[in-house]
């Protein structure tokens, strides 16, 4: 059981840096992120790729800031 959930967390770790620090907007996609990435992986009505949940973040993020622009690796998340 802790086995799965270590291979999870180190992969929503790896997935993190492939999402920089910056802004506050930017800081707050990141701190969304982990949560959300954490529980679609563990499956049931929550399963979602990396991308979907990113983008799940993203909305999140542009709440408050319409023109946010997200700074993250394209071609990691596409794939």
């Amino acid at each position: 059981m802790f086995e799965k959930l270590n291979k999870m967390k180190e992969q929503v770790k790896n997935e993190l840096t492939h999402i920089p620090r910056g802004t506050l907007e930017q800081n707050f996609l990141r701190m969304y992120y982990w949560p959300l990435r954490m529980r679609s992986l563990k499956g049931g009505t929550e399963h979602k790729t990396k991308k979907q949940v990113l983008q799940d973040c993203i909305d999140m993020a542009r709440k408050d800031n319409p023109n946010f622009k997200p700074d993250y690796d394209r071609d990691f998340f596409d794939k």
